[in-house]
């Protein structure tokens, strides 16, 4: 008999070359691959729900998995599991078994990231690594501005790394959201789905904007032209969480 489980992980990105299986580094993917293999005695393969890149942490991904053994006790299979995985700071918070034909990827109704910013001028000690370090103040009410601009449906092609395999730039921003407590500003982005880099493409911008770098014309051409070229850097990625995945 056929089982099917779907877990939900917690990962600390910075030391991996992302969620995805890749020749040149280790990935997120490979090393629970393994860690599976270890305690359901068979090579597993996962379906992971988001592909996030190198450098970014999740707090809620998920990913699925086929095997013939029934784990019968899922409190017992997540203390062996993490007891392996501890190390690498990945942990696997959840896992439930679900029909033969769900799929983490594919069933995703809707992904929510985060993007965390620190605006000060000093150093970052406890979110180092974990913000986006930025010490020119920003203007939030320009920030916000440009965020809704963004919403809706659009062609991202603006925000699209040359690599991404997207089969088409338009997507549908459901919503952002931003909040700011001190020196914290944290940004969430719904959407059921987003092209590479686009999120960290669209904070970059956003950035510009908020230090006026940018007027909000200049973002509102730079968003409709379609041209990578035109995009501020892109934020880095140790800023950037996927936080949730809802089916």
């Amino acid at each position: 008999m056929k089982y099917n489980y779907q877990i939900v992980i917690e990962y600390d990105g910075l030391n991996f070359v992302g969620w995805q299986f890749q020749k040149n580094g280790i990935s997120i993917q490979e090393i629970i691959e393994k860690k599976l293999k270890k305690i359901l005695k068979k090579k597993i393969k996962l379906i992971g729900a988001g592909r996030t890149d190198k450098g970014v942490h999740a707090l809620g991904q998920n990913a699925n998995f086929f095997t013939n053994k029934k784990i019968e006790s899922e409190k017992k299979f997540l203390n062996s599991i993490n007891f392996f995985l501890k190390k690498k700071n990945i942990s696997i918070i959840k896992i439930k078994r679900k029909n033969i034909n769900f799929n983490s990827r594919y069933d995703a109704k809707e992904r929510i990231y985060l993007y965390k910013i620190v605006n000060r001028q000093s150093n970052l000690i406890i979110n180092m690594n974990r913000a986006w370090h930025v010490q020119k103040k920003l203007d939030l009410n320009l920030f916000k501005k440009g965020a809704n601009l963004l919403v809706g449906k659009h062609d991202f092609s603006t925000f699209r790394s040359s690599s991404c395999s997207a089969k088409s730039p338009i997507k549908n921003m459901n919503s952002i959201k931003i909040r700011k407590k001190k020196e914290m500003i944290v940004v969430e982005f719904n959407s059921k789905s987003f092209l590479q880099n686009q999120v960290r493409s669209m904070v970059g911008c956003l950035k510009y904007l908020a230090e006026k770098k940018w007027t909000l014309k200049k973002f509102k051409q730079v968003m409709i032209s379609k041209k990578r070229t035109d995009c501020a850097p892109p934020a880095p990625p140790h800023g950037l969480y996927l936080s949730e995945v809802k089916y």
